[in-house]
């Protein structure tokens, strides 16, 4: 008899991070987590990619901001909406 093999799932809240519909920031993240990985974790050294982070949670969460105060739902665009939003503001803000 084969060993039964398991299948190793993401925990729920990790799915939903990595889902680019829910997480706009996604990219900002990733290179934030791969320069500390690359720079043995000095967070001194990554500091430039922190502050993109920043800025990028900052910018989409002015953007849910005002969807829910003018009843647009989703509050958070998705991935394509983003896009687009990008474009009219001249590609990434932040």
């Amino acid at each position: 008899m084969l060993p039964s093999k398991k299948t190793v799932r993401m925990p729920s809240v990790t799915q939903r991070l990595r889902d680019p519909d829910i997480n706009p920031c996604l990219s900002e993240s990733d290179a934030s987590t791969r320069c500390l990985d690359e720079n043995n974790y000095d967070r001194e050294r990554c500091s430039t990619y922190f502050l993109r982070y920043k800025n990028c949670r900052r910018f989409w969460n002015s953007i849910v901001m005002q969807r829910r105060k003018n009843g647009v739902k989703p509050f958070m665009p998705t991935a394509a909406e983003r896009d687009e939003i990008l474009r009219a503001v001249g590609n990434m803000p932040y």
